[in-house]
């Protein structure tokens, strides 16, 4: 093969052309000539300063107008809401709340479907072989995450909405008070209250006015007193005791009273400190008048000078009797109980000397004109004639008996919580020795109960607990049996019939007044 012949990269060749070339022209025009002005003026330091500051202010009038955006359309209707007044913003949630209420009512209804049915439809076919026991069916539990640390300290039905109900947290543990709360549950909503309001101290009582039942009164810690408006939205007091009038210590328990002649709201509240006062809601304030001062009878200490000092006691429980509205009872922290007036505070009608440590509860009869129970820490319960001095009835529970009360259904039944975690619910009608149930509500030992309710048309029981959770519970037939005639249709309750069923249980220990029973 013949060697390939390299080529020279770098052979250039140089190549010229002449081109033609166009010929110059020339334009000329005259003008006159702009008018000329002199100018002079005197410069300082402090001129050009300020003309240098007013540079830098225009530069950074400009840079702020470039980075203000053009708002989209999103954003002009947001601005536009912002400007709008508040009434017309609300139209819109206003316009879909009863649908979403009603939406809310049915979800819960289908979570809560099995519950719902026991309530409405169960009943414990074993009671109709056993004769003298009954059982407790847990239905509803209300409970909320804000609550865990704080106990049920009162439980209240609202008057008007049979489902409704209002619960106060608080604490018992004298060390730590938290921020109180009042919260108002209904049954069709087990999973959140309908309405909450919350107070710098813990609630300890509260009560729901019977003929304005958006009212609500609660008893604080620190011996305050407010009364909240379920109406008002802003979830705020709208009356408040002032430091100079209230009480110097815990509000224990407070009842509202019927008008006066004048139509103002007034209540009824006892504390530790031991004062009774009347508290009447004028225009624009809340006014208070001490009814009297409870007074240890015998108990003298000396003062400093070595004058002699009246020892005030302590008030735990207040109630009214139903038919003498001058009329109420007093229990105290060293286990008395009072008999007082209204119209008559000097003194008292009557001392009972009734427990051996505090009162938590006194409740009058709803049917009985004379009859009251109490319970106390010392683990009793006791049933008085507030005609004798001696109680007709003791029932030993072998724990701290936290509340108890009557059933609006029977003038012989009645329950009540334990410190242990357990519901006792009586009917001395049955059986006057013995609970027709004693029913354990809490899994937890160290869980306690602190207080009991019944309502005034379905057969639900309530009970709170100190780990501020409520039960529901579902009395069993019989629980509240109902009178029949011979051929077992049910009779109408009422008031007399109720009165004397009472008074034959209670002629067997009238002659004997004290008659002692146990668990």
């Amino acid at each position: 093969m013949g060697e390939k012949k390299l080529t020279n990269k770098f052979n250039f060749s140089e190549r010229a052309s002449q081109t033609f070339n166009n010929p110059y022209r020339e334009h000329e025009t005259q003008t006159e000539p702009p008018p000329r002005v002199s100018f002079s003026a005197n410069l300082t330091q402090w001129e050009i300063s300020d003309a240098y500051q007013q540079d830098f202010e225009a530069q950074q009038r400009e840079k702020n107008k470039e980075k203000q955006k053009i708002p989209s359309k999103k954003e002009e209707e947001k601005i536009k809401k912002k400007n709008l007044p508040s009434e017309y913003q609300g139209n819109d949630l206003s316009q879909v709340a009863v649908a979403a209420k009603i939406l809310e009512r049915m979800v819960i209804q289908n979570s809560y479907d099995e519950i719902a049915q026991d309530f409405k439809y169960w009943e414990d076919n074993s009671d109709e072989f056993r004769h003298q026991e009954g059982t407790l069916l847990p239905l509803w539990r209300f409970a909320h995450d804000e609550m865990k640390k704080l106990a049920v300290t009162s439980i209240c039905w609202n008057p008007y909405y049979k489902d409704m109900f209002v619960v106060s947290y608080g604490s018992y543990n004298f060390t730590k008070q938290p921020q109180g709360v009042i919260s108002c549950y209904s049954l069709k909503n087990a999973s959140f209250p309908e309405y909450s309001f919350s107070a710098n101290y813990g609630i300890m009582c509260i009560d729901v006015h019977q003929s304005s039942p958006y009212l609500i009164v609660a008893g604080c810690y620190d011996g305050s007193v407010l009364v909240y408006d379920l109406r008002d939205q802003r979830g705020l007091p709208v009356y408040y005791s002032s430091a100079l009038v209230k009480h110097a210590d815990p509000v224990w328990q407070t009842k509202w009273q019927k008008d006066d002649l004048d139509g103002n709201a007034n209540f009824v509240t006892i504390s530790s400190d031991g004062r009774v006062s009347h508290w009447y809601i004028m225009k624009s304030e809340l006014t208070c008048t001490d009814v009297m001062q409870l007074r240890i009878p015998g108990a003298v200490a000396e003062g400093p000078d070595g004058t002699q000092l009246l020892t005030l006691g302590s008030g735990t429980a207040i109630d009214f009797h139903p038919k003498q509205e001058q009329m109420f009872l007093i229990g105290t922290e060293e286990g008395r109980i009072h008999k007082c007036l209204l119209t008559y505070s000097s003194q008292f009608l009557e001392t009972y000397d009734a427990h051996h440590m505090a009162v938590y509860r006194i409740q009058w009869n709803p049917y009985h004109p004379k009859i009251f129970i109490s319970c106390s820490a010392d683990w009793s319960i006791k049933i008085w004639d507030h005609m004798l001095k001696e109680p007709l009835f003791t029932f030993d529970l072998r724990s701290t008996v936290g509340d108890v009360e009557w059933a609006p259904y029977s003038s012989t039944v009645f329950a009540a919580v334990t410190t242990d975690g357990k519901a006792h619910v009586y009917d001395l009608n049955v059986n006057k020795y013995a609970a027709l149930c004693s029913q354990a509500i809490v899994q937890k030992k160290k869980t306690k109960l602190t207080h009991i309710s019944f309502n005034k048309v379905y057969p639900i029981l309530l009970v709170g607990d100190d780990h501020g959770a409520v039960v529901s519970l579902k009395l069993s037939p019989n629980l509240r049996q109902v009178p029949k005639d011979k051929k077992g249709g049910e009779l109408a309750r009422t008031v007399e019939q109720e009165i004397m069923k009472l008074d034959k249980v209670l002629e067997v220990v009238r002659d004997s007044p004290k008659t002692e029973t146990s668990r």
